[in-house]
């Protein structure tokens, strides 16, 4: 068999914290076969099908929930990625919650308190875009975010040291773990793309008329610190990649490329879960004969 058709993207991608994450080494662009548009569409179009069947037996077991975490620089395919691999999900067994800048009420919490609320109930698929992991990524671009949100003992810059991520990273290594042992599924994604990529999607947003609701000044502010955030993505991945809950690197200059090996790994890792449409007991199976049998004389 031709080795391009078996890529298994769910392998190439994953990160479990084995061996040291490099960000400069990972790639943005597509690594495996040269697949035409169309090709590309037509898997994804396969893998949704496919999505369909897993979240319906997902939806009526509720024995297991999935959280799929979805980061990224701006500009990197978040939103549209979401739109495009829900296409045909039931939107009864999906929630997604998109973080912003915490209001007065979640700051005024635990930091994994607003996020703890949105984890999805058993049998459902729950997206996040963005996540907990601002926390780790923002805050340690902006550490004075974390002196603004008045934690008791934390008043100065100084404080928000490389312990105080590392005791973060402990918390999401915790969190995942202990979501993980309650019957979740944990799937982390980072779409990286290159900086070239995203000076282009945000030229896109401002030349094309149907594209500037898309585009913010502080967008080109953060882009200013884009070897901060690089170096804040890279210090994340390895501190809280796991065999049991590990990241999943995604190229994502071409966007089709990157929606098709996140729907891969995915189904991938759902097929994995013991799913199951559930069997009904003897009671049950009579009240259906029963029923069958009044709607035959009526």
């Amino acid at each position: 068999m031709d080795n391009k058709k078996i890529f298994d993207r769910e392998k190439s991608f994953r990160y479990t914290g084995k061996t040291e994450f490099k960000i400069n080494k990972a790639s943005t662009a597509a690594v495996d076969e040269k697949l035409s548009k169309d090709d590309i569409k037509a898997r994804i179009e396969k893998n949704i099908e496919t999505l369909q069947d897993l979240q319906g037996k997902l939806y009526a077991q509720t024995h297991y929930g999935v959280l799929v975490i979805i980061q990224g620089m701006d500009g990197a395919g978040k939103d549209s990625m979401i739109r495009h691999i829900l296409s045909g999900i039931n939107p009864q067994g999906c929630e997604v919650t998109s973080f912003k800048q915490p209001t007065s009420i979640e700051l005024s919490h635990d930091y994994l308190w607003r996020v703890h609320r949105h984890v999805p109930e058993r049998g459902m698929i729950g997206i996040f875009n963005r996540s907990y992991y601002e926390d780790v990524l923002v805050s340690r671009v902006h550490p004075q975010l974390i002196v603004d949100a008045h934690i008791g003992g934390i008043t100065k810059l100084n404080q928000v040291d490389d312990k105080f991520y590392e005791d973060r990273f402990k918390d999401f290594n915790f969190f995942e773990d202990y979501l993980t042992r309650n019957g979740f599924l944990v799937l982390k994604f980072f779409l990286h793309m290159s900086k070239d990529e995203q000076k282009d999607r945000f030229r896109r947003r401002i030349d094309l008329p149907d594209h500037n609701w898309k585009f913010s000044s502080a967008d080109i502010r953060e882009r200013r610190y884009w070897d901060d955030y690089q170096k804040a993505y890279e210090d994340a991945i390895n501190h809280t990649s796991s065999k049991k809950n590990p990241w999943y690197v995604i190229p994502s200059d071409d966007k089709w490329y990157s929606r098709l090996c996140v729907s891969d790994i995915i189904d991938q890792r759902m097929k994995d879960l013991p799913l199951s449409y559930p069997d009904l007991d003897d009671a049950e199976k009579q009240k259906l004969e029963e029923a069958l049998e009044e709607l035959k004389n009526n």
